[in-house]
């Protein structure tokens, strides 16, 4: 699997004006600087998968078949939520969001290290981010999804379930796309197939959510 260094995250800003704005600002959307996926024509049977695949709502909830899997995943679930309360530091909402990627990740046959990585890369964990081309929320998905494969929604992209769900789907189908080579699934997630720099980005990311259970 290709690997690599992963490029300087884009600068944290507006964390003192935030808090000085008040709460009301924290709702806001804020930019995020990243890629965004080519809307290129779907047939008809592949559009079919991708919309029944979005439009499951099961909750995401794991179930394990022993009781040794089930203490692995709260091992896992433990470890990643230390990890992760510089960027998200209520305890609730950290957790939510970790058990909820888990899911969505597992269920398209992604490893949850991956879309952490590329949260990092393209939202820095912000809910609310916007790009400069448009694309929405933690996975910095782009409206023309909502209206391919969803129901049109634009604003459902911000929900969390929804947009991590969408992320987790459209890297699976571009996946599936390129056989298997995440280097080409992961340009084509950014737009950028072929160019290195956002797939190691993703790859070097990746290495702060890896996870052996003891």
């Amino acid at each position: 699997m290709n690997d690599g260094l992963s490029r300087p995250g884009s600068p944290r800003r507006g964390f003192i004006a935030g808090a000085l704005i008040g709460v009301a600002t924290l709702a806001l959307p804020r930019i995020a600087r990243a890629g965004a996926q080519v809307e290129e024509p779907l047939a008809d049977s592949v559009r079919s998968v991708l919309s029944a695949a979005i439009a499951e709502r099961a909750p995401p909830k794991p179930v394990f078949a022993t009781i040794d899997a089930r203490l692995a995943h709260l091992r896992w679930l433990g470890a990643m939520s230390d990890r992760l309360h510089r960027q998200k530091a209520e305890f609730v909402t950290r957790v939510e969001f970790l058990e909820t990627l888990w899911y969505e990740s597992t269920r398209a046959g992604l490893e949850p290290a991956l879309m952490l990585g590329l949260v990092q890369v393209e939202s820095g964990f912000r809910k609310y981010a916007i790009s400069i081309v448009g694309a929405r929320g933690y996975t910095q998905v782009m409206p023309f999804w909502a209206r391919l494969i969803g129901d049109g929604d634009v604003a459902r992209l911000f929900h969390m379930q929804t947009n991590l769900r969408f992320g987790c789907v459209i890297l699976r189908h571009y996946l599936d796309l390129e056989k298997g080579d995440l280097y080409l699934a992961l340009g084509r997630y950014n737009g950028s197939r072929g160019r290195p720099e956002y797939p190691n980005a993703v790859f070097g990311a990746r290495k702060a959510w890896e996870y052996r259970d003891a």
